[in-house]
């Protein structure tokens, strides 16, 4: 399993490498947001790498989350998202 951080996000959907993966919140801390454990389909090989995909919905309190319209972007035909957090493993 991989543990991610969140901070008021709605997750509707996680996959891994195309498959379906279970996932759960865990207790909400007041600076580091609220844990989100991935639990993988099948389990990887030492040095294997995954694709996860994670299908979410921020909210306006989300920290730390900017969008940039399709227009900002290098290619202009997406918008894109990217986080300033740090990654923090619990």
């Amino acid at each position: 399993s991989q543990v991610l951080d969140t901070k008021d996000v709605q997750v509707f959907k996680v996959t891994v490498n195309g498959q379906d993966a279970q996932f759960a919140f865990g207790e909400k801390h007041s600076f580091k947001g609220t844990p989100l454990e991935i639990t993988f389909p099948k389990e990887l090989r030492r040095g294997q790498e995954a694709i996860v995909e994670v299908s979410f919905e921020s909210s306006p309190n989300s920290s730390a989350l900017q969008w940039f319209t399709p227009e900002q972007t290098s290619g202009k035909k997406h918008p894109f998202l990217f986080s300033q957090c740090q990654v923090e493993f619990f």
